[in-house]
């Protein structure tokens, strides 16, 4: 496979104006994107272009545009729009771009100027200012119809991201009384001590108002945790339980149980055996667990930290659509939140990150390959351990779960220790 030199596992990464999240890629992205999807016949080709709320947005959207409308392809701006919400409404208005990043990369060093619409072939721009009430629908078409929010009180963290207006729409209309937090955007506040990534705003807000859940999406919508009525954390292999449970009592469930990532806990694993379903395990990245899901016919799936992938409604982590389903579970249920947020108990689980210089090879040296043979032997069958490079930085990631506690945390030093000296 050809080396990748802007697309990493998810999309193109960086800190914005810093190389390579700059409008002078972001412009020969899109040249280089619309002269492929050209190159396939004469037709008009249309690419749609959602953002979140931070202020790059603001530089890195009108480059695209002015690289895509150059090479002659048209032009659909939603603003700010969950992640999800982009892919629902690419489907749905037959747009063409899509994950060939591969050959996009081949054509961005290359003269793009060839490329160039003529004059009157020019694309054409315009903003769809429907496609937030567009999603709307779609996410509250995927409630039980039969089922209300009413009389519920939910307090829903936006992160003062993308669904900082979608998200407290969907659960008003569908009845709920509405607590908003981070839902006041100004441009460099996305995440800040708020969201799924740091849910204390949300549980806080859940017990000062009260409220009967609370729900944490992230900047982009696409990953979700939740916390019960006591302000008690609820992470993704809970919620995949509360899914699979329901979904498999109702035979909703397809493929035979779950796609999860190596990193999801062993009591998830544990809960799915119980009832004779499986959990598939894949590498991390909701890539990873999109893509088995297709192969194996698995219609739930997801990730610990709250990518939860639904494909009977979605092509992606969908933040919402995964809370409205924990919200059909509670209603229908009669019980609070807190009887239904433990599924299982968690086996206790450790991780140490080791960082090394980039020259260094840990995990081929023998004395690290001793130290994780041993600390897989220890375990036994009560546990696993896993140990892998970061694939984003130089980074050992070292893991073990287990029913003894101590035992779990000796063997993640003892590994750690190892890699330590292996770096050195």
């Amino acid at each position: 496979m050809s080396k990748r030199a802007y697309f990493g596992t998810d999309g193109i990464r960086g800190q914005a104006n810093r190389y390579p999240i700059t409008a002078e890629v972001a412009l020969r992205v899109g040249m280089a994107a619309g002269k492929l999807f050209r190159s396939g016949g004469d037709r008009r080709h249309l690419v749609v272009i959602g953002k979140d709320t931070r202020l790059s947005g603001y530089m890195l959207e009108p480059a695209l545009v002015a690289g895509f409308t150059s090479v002659g392809m048209d032009v659909r701006l939603f603003g700010p729009l969950p992640t999800p919400g982009v892919a629902m409404m690419t489907r749905s208005m037959r747009a063409d771009l899509d994950e060939m990043e591969l050959a996009i990369e081949a054509h961005m060093d290359e003269g793009l100027q060839e490329g160039l619409a003529d004059p009157p072939d020019l694309g054409r721009v315009a903003r769809m200012d429907e496609s937030q009430a567009r999603y709307v629908e779609i996410v509250k078409a995927t409630f039980p119809r039969r089922l209300s929010l009413n009389g519920l009180r939910v307090v829903i963290d936006c992160a003062h991201g993308a669904a900082y207006k979608v998200a407290p729409t969907v659960l008003y209309e569908l009845g709920a009384e509405v607590k908003e937090v981070g839902v006041s955007p100004n441009g460099r506040n996305i995440n800040d001590e708020c969201g799924s990534t740091q849910p204390r705003a949300m549980a806080q807000a859940v017990r000062e108002y009260r409220a009967d859940i609370g729900i944490a999406l992230d900047g982009d919508a696409d990953r979700l945790v939740i916390c019960d009525e006591k302000g008690q954390v609820v992470d993704g292999d809970q919620i995949m339980a509360i899914i699979a449970g329901s979904w498999a009592a109702s035979d909703r469930l397809t493929g035979g149980g779950v796609v999860a990532t190596v990193m999801s806990n062993l009591g998830l694993e544990r809960f799915m055996a119980e009832r004779g379903l499986i959990l598939e395990r894949t590498p991390v990245g909701d890539r990873a667990v999109m893509m088995r899901m297709r192969e194996g016919g698995f219609n739930l799936g997801g990730e610990q930290s709250g990518h939860v992938i639904l494909s009977d409604f979605s092509t992606t982590g969908d933040g919402m659509i995964a809370a409205l389903q924990v919200l059909s579970v509670l209603v229908r249920s009669d019980q609070p939140m807190s009887a239904l947020a433990r599924q299982f108990e968690p086996v206790p689980q450790k991780l140490e990150n080791v960082r090394f210089t980039g020259a260094a090879k840990p995990l081929e040296n023998a004395q690290v390959q001793a130290a994780i043979a041993e600390g897989e032997a220890r375990l036994n069958s009560g546990g696993r351990v896993l140990v892998r490079a970061s694939g984003t930085e130089p980074l050992i990631r070292v893991m073990a779960e287990g029913d003894d506690a101590k035992l779990v945390a000796q063997v993640v030093r003892d590994i750690a220790g190892a890699v330590k000296q292996a770096a050195a």
